[in-house]
């Protein structure tokens, strides 16, 4: 089981850049495994990612851009489903991971659970 998330290493957006950062920051700080899929790099990540970002998560106009996170190959969401998951403690979640013991997520869980 492999959390991927597909990033744009050479983006001459400054947003796309900040937002993949923030990605890749939160999963390193916490210890998260994942690997980084570029796809300005590798034209199979791009081609990839692009055929199976959801028809319903595509913008109206274009085509998905980074980043994109992927739990194996089912889609877990971009930066705003991130952000989101992310201020409601629920990146866990989001991941498709079991959160760990100690975490705000687990509290939250077990609360809900009791």
């Amino acid at each position: 089981m492999v959390i991927k998330v597909y990033i744009a290493s050479s983006s001459g957006s400054t947003a796309i850049k900040k937002k993949q950062q923030e990605i890749l920051g939160f999963m390193e700080s916490n210890k998260i495994e994942f690997r980084e899929c570029d796809i300005a790099a590798n034209e199979e990540n791009r081609k990839w990612m692009r055929e199976h970002v959801p028809e319903n998560c595509r913008p109206s106009t274009g085509n998905p851009l980074p980043p994109q996170v992927f739990h194996d190959d089912q889609y877990c969401g971009d930066y705003d489903a991130f952000f989101e998951a992310r201020e409601n403690n629920a990146v866990y979640a989001f991941l498709g991971l079991t959160p760990p013991p100690g975490s705000k997520e687990a509290e939250a869980l077990a609360k809900q659970n009791e």
